[in-house]
C-alpha cells in the first residue's frame, strides 16, 4: 500500500554533550494517526548528531513505506536551518549526516523541514528519554 504523505516528528539527545545519546522519531499519516514509533541508542554523540540521526531513522522508515511526500518537524533550530540551507554545516561529523539526509530526500517527491518548539515534540522526546533511562539504568 502506498502512502502519499507522512509527518515525522524527530528528536535526539545526549546526556552530556557529547555523552550517551539516543534518537527517536514518530511517523504519522495524513489523519494524524501514529504509523510507527522508532527509538534507538546511538552510543556517544553530541545533541546535534543525535538530532540528525533521529531524522535519518525517520526518513529511512518512510522510504521503506514508499511514501512520496514528507513533512519533518524538529525542535533543533540549528539542524532545521542547516537542512534548509540557511546555515552552512561546518562540523565534519554533522556534514556526513547532512549528506546522508540529503541523499535520502532524493528518493521522495517532496520533503519539508520545519522547526517547532520543544513542547510540540513531546512524543519523540519521550522516546529518546525512555531509551537513555533504560541504557543508563535510571
Amino acid at each position: 500500500m502506498k502512502k502519499n504523505k507522512i509527518i515525522i516528528f524527530s528528536d535526539g539527545g545526549s546526556r552530556g554533550n557529547p555523552g550517551p545519546a539516543a534518537c527517536g522519531a514518530v511517523l504519522y499519516n495524513e489523519k494524524k494517526e501514529v504509523v510507527v514509533r522508532l527509538a534507538q541508542y546511538i552510543g556517544k554523540a553530541t545533541n546535534n548528531q543525535a538530532e540528525y540521526r533521529a531524522l535519518i531513522i525517520g526518513l529511512e522508515k518512510a522510504q521503506k513505506l514508499k511514501v512520496q511526500d514528507i513533512i519533518c518537524y524538529l525542535d533543533s533550530e540549528l539542524v532545521v536551518k542547516q537542512l534548509n540551507r540557511e546555515y552552512r554545516v561546518k562540523d565534519k561529523d554533522l556534514e556526513t549526516l547532512f549528506v546522508k539526509i540529503h541523499n535520502l530526500t532524493l528518493g521522495f517527491k517532496s520533503v519539508t523541514f520545519k522547526h517547532i518548539r520543544r513542547e510540540k515534540n513531546k512524543e519523540a522526546d519521550r522516546l529518546v528519554n525512555l531509551v537513555l533511562d533504560k541504557v543508563l539504568k535510571r
